[in-house]
């Protein structure tokens, strides 16, 4: 268990730092995919080796996702990360609703969000299934959808959700079906809001632009990275379910369309 009062970052903004000159090996870094993608990996085989052995608890998932964050600002990413007052502005746990661009919030949430709140995720059936990130998903005790059968989906995020919540863990979940660059409210749904009514806790939406990291040919999550694409994570207010919660979930999607037009 880590401290829940002390995270990596210092602030409740963070803007990776300019800078003006590079050396040979900052330059190396900038212009090799192969740099990013070895480090990567090879974090991602540590961390499964771990998660076997038993030995990947919060505090090692925690770590492990900043050490990604380094990493991608080494090969080039720049972030800009505002509203992290937002994480603890509710006392006990929250549901966290956001959209679902890239491989990399999946990887950078924890670090920014787990040193406050002890966290999971919702995520699809393939990925606790997945060779290389199975073992390290399974480890974070998430809740399972198939994104085949909604009935199922909702039962599983339902009652898995409202237990988890109910003993202080915190969710993340993406509406969207899949990952995309393009948001589509249509494609929203409101199985977060629904969740975060039954279990009695606040929302706090994420709006994320994370295109910098692309999808891979062989493997989805070893994409090419586009330095030409600044990083973008915002925490929205808290907001407390009332009603049906159309209201609350038109909110959200307003929040995130407006972000993303913002970073146009």
């Amino acid at each position: 268990m880590i401290s829940m009062q002390k995270g990596y970052f210092n602030s409740n903004t963070y803007h990776t730092p300019e800078k003006e000159s590079f050396s040979i090996i900052e330059k190396f870094r900038l212009d090799s995919s192969l740099y990013f993608t070895y480090k990567y990996a090879s974090i991602v085989l540590r961390t499964r080796k771990e998660a076997i052995r038993k030995l990947y608890d919060t505090k090692a998932w925690t770590d492990s996702s900043f050490e990604i964050f380094r990493f991608i600002e080494k090969a080039g990413g720049i972030f800009h990360i505002t509203g992290m007052e937002n994480i603890t502005r509710s006392p006990g746990s929250v549901l966290f609703i956001s959209n679902h661009m890239s491989t990399l919030e999946t990887m950078i949430l924890p670090s920014i969000i787990g040193p406050h709140k002890e966290l999971t995720f919702v995520v699809k059936e393939s990925l606790v299934k997945h060779p290389l990130f199975g073992d390290v998903m399974r480890s974070r005790n998430p809740i399972v959808v198939g994104r085949t059968d909604p009935r199922k989906d909702l039962e599983a995020v339902m009652i898995g959700g409202v237990d988890l919540l109910n003993n202080g863990i915190s969710i993340v979940i993406f509406p969207q079906s899949t990952r995309s660059v393009e948001f589509k409210p249509e494609e929203f749904n409101s199985l977060g809001i629904k969740l975060a009514k039954k279990a009695g806790v606040d929302v706090v939406p994420i709006a994320l632009k994370t295109d910098f990291w692309g999808n891979g040919k062989l493997i989805k999550e070893l994409g090419p990275l586009d330095h030409h694409k600044i990083i973008h994570i915002k925490f929205g207010e808290p907001m407390k379910i009332t009603g049906n919660g159309k209201e609350e979930n038109q909110r959200i999607i307003d929040f995130i369309q407006s972000s993303l037009e913002e970073w146009k």
